[in-house]
């Protein structure tokens, strides 16, 4: 059983992974899943059993390798200002721009194994990330962010309707928004400015392919 608490998140996050280098990003260093951790070889099943959600946060997902590369290649974007990872998983995004210079992350996910995910990965690459499990989407874009990262948050319609349109209110408010997206079938590739494409590893076991052509796109 999982102790429902900060701490027994973590050591389960700890135990069904291992210290990777995303191959995108082998700068960072991911508690991750793979083919001999115990979370990949979970059932959905076995995963409803314990009460665990979908474990989105023990992968490296391409669209957040591919926005986590273009950070650190461009450090610039986020050097000294406040952004927001939306959708954090791993903490990927929101480690990469702490180490583009960022003088705050928070990264925001509805689950809290995020959390326990996060705080590892961030603590093993000596950087400290704040975090919320709040819906974001529940409230207004936060005025304080000058930078607002997402990474693959296109995967199914409904969802990818509600992040835009947030996304977009952000916007207008002011602040910059990057999405990091591998070719979702619900990404609107129209209204955006392609700043980079990528082919990024992946696995055949996540994706339809061993490699997936990854872009990074702003909002103008």
């Amino acid at each position: 059983m999982i102790e429902p608490t900060p701490a027994g998140r973590r050591a389960f996050v700890a135990a069904h992974t291992r210290l990777q280098r995303p191959p995108h990003t082998p700068e960072l260093e991911l508690h991750l899943a793979d083919e001999i951790t115990p979370v990949w070889r979970m059932t959905e099943e076995a995963l409803e059993e314990i009460g665990l959600p979908p474990p989105f946060w023990a992968f490296a997902w391409a669209g957040g390798q591919a926005l986590a590369r273009y950070l650190l290649d461009h450090p610039q974007i986020v050097a000294g200002k406040q952004a927001v990872d939306f959708a954090a998983g791993s903490g990927i995004v929101a480690i990469a721009t702490l180490k583009a210079g960022a003088r705050r992350v928070l990264a925001a996910d509805i689950d809290l194994f995020c959390e326990a995910a996060v705080g590892l990965n961030a603590q093993r690459n000596g950087v400290s990330v704040d975090f919320t499990a709040d819906n974001l989407l529940d409230l207004p874009p936060p005025a304080w962010a000058d930078v607002i990262l997402a990474g693959d948050i296109c995967y199914e319609k409904p969802l990818a309707e509600r992040v835009l349109a947030w996304l977009g209110e952000a916007r207008a408010a002011g602040a910059t928004v990057l999405i990091g997206d591998p070719g979702r079938s619900y990404f609107p590739r129209q209204g955006l400015e392609k700043l980079a494409e990528y082919q990024v590893p992946t696995s055949r076991e996540l994706e339809d392919m061993e490699v997936k052509k990854t872009c990074v796109w702003r909002m103008p």
